[in-house]
């Protein structure tokens, strides 16, 4: 099962592409969270918000309870130079440190380029955006 983080920007179409693959990050998460740590900035999760789309995807792969996604809450949407902030020092930690991640690491660093140009996007049409996960 391919596990992937992606972005969601609030409203139905931004204006412009939001595909990140995101299943080097998602692959990567946990040693993304220690290094976000270490270098002070917000692990990418910290972003993760549940929304009916993302919920009615899983449940349409069969994980899941339908109780449940009725209850979720609304969806948190965040500032992207919150994000920018998060991917960029991870982004320029990587570059200097090719070996971090192993043989993930140029394909994490090209993803989180990715991210960026999404994030700075974002920013200048003024909308706000979160993580999702998909499981395929």
């Amino acid at each position: 099962m391919a596990v992937s983080m992606y972005i969601v920007v609030e409203g139905e179409d931004p204006g412009f592409d939001i595909f990140v693959n995101g299943q080097a990050l998602a692959r990567n998460e946990d040693a993304l969270e220690q290094l976000a740590e270490r270098l002070r900035v917000s692990p990418l999760l910290e972003f993760f918000s549940a929304d009916e789309n993302s919920m009615s995807l899983l449940l349409e792969q069969g994980a899941g309870n339908p109780e449940w996604a009725s209850h979720l809450p609304q969806p948190q949407w965040f500032n992207p130079s919150d994000g920018l902030l998060t991917v960029r020092t991870l982004a320029d930690f990587l570059a200097m440190a090719p070996a971090a991640l192993g043989s993930d690491t140029q394909v994490v660093l090209f993803e989180l380029r990715e991210y960026e140009r999404v994030l700075r996007k974002t920013a200048e049409h003024g909308l706000q955006w979160h993580l999702a996960v998909s499981w395929r």
